[in-house]
């Protein structure tokens, strides 16, 4: 069973531009993943502005019964969040090297056109190692 079930990278203007389904259960299909990342852009806003303490970046966690949902925003706005089973250690390093990767082989890429989807090859490969690595170390321990 994997202990990541999804992943979405969500631009600044709050439209899906990668999505990478982990898990066999629960699979959702496009116009699902599309929702999500939408409703999340804008609960993420929401907690923005609401929030009482001043410098609020948003929600960096919500936790359910059956996952969680970790999310880290760069400076940009770029939203990275996964969705994994609960109590899933470690994600926010997990989100911020998957963050490091996105600026070396998506951004880097002089074929990429900022706020599109991401089609890159080599985004998607070390991609899968990291994942694969966390994996591996959640296994171990």
């Amino acid at each position: 069973m994997a202990a990541i079930y999804s992943l979405y990278i969500i631009n600044k203007s709050g439209g899906l531009i990668f999505y990478k389904d982990y898990g066999s259960a629960g699979r959702m299909d496009t116009n699902d993943s599309l929702r999500l990342a939408s409703l999340w852009h804008s609960m993420h806003a929401i907690s923005q502005q609401l929030s009482p303490v001043s410098g609020c970046m948003g929600i960096e966690l919500l936790q359910a019964d059956t996952f969680d949902l970790h999310c880290f925003q760069s400076l940009t706005g770029t939203k990275f969040f996964v969705v994994c089973e609960p109590g899933t250690p470690h994600m926010e390093g997990l989100l911020k090297h998957i963050y490091e990767l996105y600026t070396d082989y998506v951004l880097k890429n002089p074929f990429y056109e900022m706020e599109m989807p991401i089609r890159c090859e080599l985004f998607d490969v070390n991609l899968a190692q990291a994942v694969q690595k966390d994996r591996v170390a959640l296994l171990g321990r």
